[in-house]
């Protein structure tokens, strides 16, 4: 069978399967892994690091699946500070599902949009500092440019491998912390799950996320654009066919 979604293989179910299961093995290794000085959140486990490869290599679809079965089983062998970050944890195959969308050239505004509205919908919204949300801003924004410089002026503007990896890899990212900003805050996860106060919630907003989550990107992205060449020549060497 011919397989389409990430890596165009010419491989049977069998074998797109041990694929998927062992990128989600991979993945569950660093999920396993704690930072200390983190009871929950995206730096408690290390997932973030393969989220983008996820979806890159394997494809929207394929990378959803094994970095959901990941992080669940992850969170599972290593337990979070409370049942909740099983909710939040979504948002990193989301991260595999977006990376691998953008990297495909498929249209992912609409999320942004969706999630971006409802927070500012959320009155809570009115008194966290503007700035808490930078990064997620500057992902929106830049996606607009470039999706109109691709599609309105008809413009290839990546012809470096390295900077479609990046920006695959950053949208991705930041679609993960979008979603775990749309449980916390229009969702009402701050209160519901953690008995923040709305003050509690506008000091968390001012200093400590605009800068822990940022870093993480970094890394991530650092990882993704030295990683996936890689990985692709390793499927290259195998004779499977990739785009």
């Amino acid at each position: 069978m011919t397989y389409r979604a990430g890596l165009k293989l010419t491989i049977s179910k069998t074998k797109r399967i041990s694929i998927i299961t062992m990128f989600a093995a991979i993945t569950i290794v660093l999920d396993s892994v704690v930072t200390p000085g983190f009871s929950a959140g995206v730096w408690y486990g290390w997932a973030f690091l393969l989220s983008p490869i996820n979806g890159i290599i394997l494809g929207p679809f394929d990378g959803f699946i094994a970095t959901l079965l990941s992080v669940m089983i992850g969170h599972t062998i290593v337990f979070r500070d409370s049942i909740y970050e099983y909710i939040f944890t979504i948002g990193t195959p989301i991260s595999a599902l977006i990376s691998g969308l953008v990297y495909r050239k498929r249209n992912v505004i609409p999320y942004f949009v969706l999630l971006i509205g409802a927070y500012f919908l959320s009155p809570v919204s009115r008194n966290l500092p503007i700035w808490g949300m930078w990064d997620v801003y500057v992902a929106f924004i830049t996606l607009l440019i470039f999706t109109v410089i691709e599609n309105r002026l008809n413009i290839n503007w990546i012809k470096n491998q390295s900077t479609q990896l990046a920006f695959s890899a950053f949208i991705g990212l930041e679609a993960d912390i979008l979603f775990r900003i749309f449980i916390l805050v229009p969702l009402r996860g701050y209160t519901v799950f953690y008995g923040l106060t709305s003050e509690a919630l506008a000091a968390i907003w001012a200093v400590p996320a605009p800068l822990i989550t940022p870093i993480k990107v970094v890394v991530s992205i650092f990882f993704t654009t030295l990683l996936v060449p890689r990985i692709k020549q390793i499927f290259t060497d195998f004779n499977l066919e990739h785009g």
